[in-house]
């Protein structure tokens, strides 16, 4: 077990209706510190899908860079994704939250027809490439499958996204709270944290047990 594995944690932006889920995004972060982990926090430098008020859950009349929002979790520690270099780090690890369904790529609107971001699509094929470990939560394996497409993923047991996952050529296994789904041929790791009613106890334990996962490879 190699217990000083070297992350890279790419972000949609900082909120769960229209960036990411901060809750994952930080409860993962906490847990490559923890299990003797380091990381560097990475987005995409382009604008956001939209902006959402978290309270009303209503669309607001201003636009918002996902890199710069993104720096609020990251305590203004991050980088461009374009500045990624695989070679730099043994896994990669995507948090949910609606903006990766909806800046990363867009899911969230043409499900498996979506696009994606082709800084994201690259980083993901390059680390598949070179055979190192890719997690993801919630949301996030869609965009994994949409990139990869026959590997094995779970979103929790949503009918509707399972399906657009199958569609995408990719397997979808049904879990519940803090489980896994560990694709041993292609080195994924995934769990559905708030794809499901959860906790941000469960939310800390699927996070936990995908980091864990990775660094035991």
């Amino acid at each position: 077990m190699n217990s000083k594995k070297n992350f890279a944690v790419v972000l949609a932006g900082s909120g769960v209706y229209d960036g990411s889920e901060i809750h994952e995004a930080t409860l993962a972060l906490y847990s490559i510190s923890k299990n003797g982990g380091s990381y560097q926090i990475f987005a995409p430098n382009v604008n956001q899908h939209h902006v959402i008020n978290h309270i009303t859950g209503k669309e607001m009349p201003e636009t918002r860079n996902v890199l710069v929002e993104a720096a609020r979790i990251a305590r203004g520690n991050i980088k461009d994704l374009k500045e990624f270099s695989a070679d730099e780090f043994d896994a990669i690890l995507f948090p949910g939250g609606f903006g990766v369904a909806k800046n990363l790529c867009s899911f969230a609107f043409s499900g498996a027809d979506c696009q994606v971001n082709p800084d994201v699509e690259s980083a993901i094929k390059a680390m598949h490439k070179a055979k190192k470990p890719i997690g993801a939560l919630c949301i996030a394996p869609a965009l994994i499958a949409k990139v990869l497409g026959e590997v094995e993923v779970t979103i929790g047991h949503d009918e509707g996204t399972a399906e657009a996952i199958s569609k995408m050529g990719a397997t979808h296994v049904a879990t519940t709270h803090g489980e896994i789904v560990f694709d041993k041929e292609n080195k994924i790791v995934t769990t559905p944290c708030y794809m499901l009613d959860a906790t941000i106890a469960q939310i800390g334990d699927g996070a936990d047990n995908v980091v864990k996962t990775i660094m035991a490879l």
